[in-house]
């Protein structure tokens, strides 16, 4: 069961909960956040790191790189002159934000790209019959003239609605175009959706089962997605969203079984050690082991995506000998991260017997999140 809980007041807090386990917590933030266009100002090009410094208005400047997978060919630039660019990451410690010149506008159903031509269908959606089907339809919507990148809620939707929806985004891009010209330099051309409808429009593919809210004129625009229970302002605190946010970073997790997980990030990557602790099961030490690292799949990518763990993830599962257990884990990782709306990538297991794999990184991570929001209330 899903459950999405968003509390008004100052501003919007979104947590999403999975079978009355938190697994997002969103305060909404002032400024822009990942996907804003801006009109930037190149500070220095760097050929040696194949990149270009951007300003764009923020504390640090922006990351551009030069050359960029599956990115039009674009002109050489120079020191001094202007460029549109997106945000693709946000700025994160000592790093400014990375930026694309190759510009895509997100919807519910497609993704429009109005720099490429490239027509594509999102992993999530499994089935071959499917995948042809949507790139043909979006090969036609497109007509040569852009890029579609056809999302798994399209799967589900009807031709006239995702239709509509890229002509929508068109006369987007359309406006930012008549905008940019006069624009000041630095400058933000386009507000991407609200965090709150790009929640609602990632999970509305996948199931909501309930909407919770205190805020009655969101409760009525909110109905036609689910069903909707107004509730008081106390609404995390009775959903016990308080209690969970308050242990979500802590470096000890325990499991069910009385297994541990120790969660670690570094500067290059986040380390999960998975341990038995007071779990010593009751068969024999094969699956016992097993037994362990299959729980503790369900927990890593709850933890993951509560945290908003990204980059490099590096699991230490407990050793197992049996390939078939191994396939096991590699399995039921991918079904756990099934329901994450941040794209992840199951590597597989290293020649040292550990679990590799990476999360885009979308937002910060929720322990920043968390500082920023207790600074702000200070």
């Amino acid at each position: 069961m899903r459950e999405i809980y968003i509390r008004r007041k100052e501003r919007c807090d979104i947590a999403v909960v999975e079978n009355g386990h938190l697994v997002e917590y969103l305060p909404e933030e002032g400024d822009a956040s990942a996907e804003g266009i801006y009109l930037g100002k190149v500070e220095r090009v760097v050929p040696g790191m194949k990149a270009a410094f951007i300003q764009i208005g923020q504390e640090k400047n922006g990351f551009l790189p030069l050359e960029e997978k599956n990115a039009p060919d674009m002109p050489r630039l120079q020191a001094g002159q202007s460029i549109m660019v997106q945000v693709r990451k946000e700025a994160q410690g000592v790093k400014g934000a990375y930026l694309t010149r190759d510009i895509s506008l997100c919807g519910e159903y497609v993704l429009l790209s109005p720099l490429n031509r490239r027509i594509a269908v999102s992993a999530r959606i499994k089935s071959e019959s499917e995948r042809k089907a949507l790139k043909e339809l979006g090969k036609r919507m497109a007509d040569g003239a852009f890029g579609l990148v056809m999302r798994a809620a399209a799967a589900e939707a009807e031709e006239q609605a995702i239709a509509g929806e890229v002509t929508a985004l068109w006369a987007q891009w359309e406006a930012i175009c008549k905008t940019a010209p006069t624009a000041h330099v630095p400058s933000l051309l386009h507000t991407p959706r609200t965090l709150l409808d790009g929640v609602l429009d990632d999970y509305r593919s996948r199931g909501i089962d309930r909407i919770v809210t205190n805020d009655g004129e969101l409760a009525q625009r909110l109905s036609d997605i689910a069903p909707v229970k107004l509730a008081g302002d106390d609404l995390m605190e009775v959903a016990r969203i308080t209690t969970q946010l308050s242990k979500a970073l802590e470096r000890r997790v325990w499991l069910d079984s009385g297994g541990t997980l120790v969660i670690d990030p570094c500067e290059a990557m986040t380390v999960i050690d998975v341990n038995t602790a007071k779990f010593t099961g009751k068969t024999g030490l094969e699956d016992t082991v097993l037994r362990l690292n299959l729980e503790a799949c369900g927990e890593i990518a709850r933890q993951v995506r509560l945290r908003n763990l990204s980059g490099i993830i590096i699991i230490d599962m407990i050793d197992m000998v049996a390939r078939e257990h191994h396939q096991a884990v590699l399995e039921a990782l991918e079904s756990a991260f099934s329901s994450d709306r941040v794209k992840t990538v199951i590597h597989g297991f290293t020649s040292l017997g550990l679990v590799e794999m990476t999360r885009k990184r979308a937002r910060p991570p929720l322990k920043e999140v968390l500082a920023a929001k207790q600074s702000d209330n200070r």
